[in-house]
């Protein structure tokens, strides 16, 4: 079901770009998107390859999330979403410790 609201959500900020294959949209469209239908906000953030920026998107209340890259020029394209969002308060145990 969350992939045919990403696909619905996707459908209404269709550019140039999504026509060419990819789902996406100009970054703050899809992070407005994101927040009016979903309730999702930024939850983590981090520079990829090529200066993309990866973002994950989270509403707390219902546990949808959805992680996003943006290029350069400011495109944002959904990577991945789902439900049963998390967010992890502690670190993971070194190796070789007993978790």
């Amino acid at each position: 079901m969350r992939r045919i609201c990403v696909a619905m959500l996707l459908g209404a900020v269709a550019t140039p770009v999504q026509a060419q294959g990819g789902n996406c949209a100009p970054r703050d469209t899809v992070v407005a998107r994101l927040a009016e239908k979903y309730g999702e906000t930024r939850q983590s953030i981090g520079l990829g390859g090529n200066n993309a920026v990866i973002e994950v998107f989270a509403a707390q209340a219902t546990g949808t999330w959805t992680i996003t890259v943006t290029s350069a020029a400011g495109v944002t394209c959904l990577i991945a979403s789902g439900q049963a969002y998390e967010a992890m308060a502690k670190a993971l145990p070194k190796p070789g410790d007993d978790a």
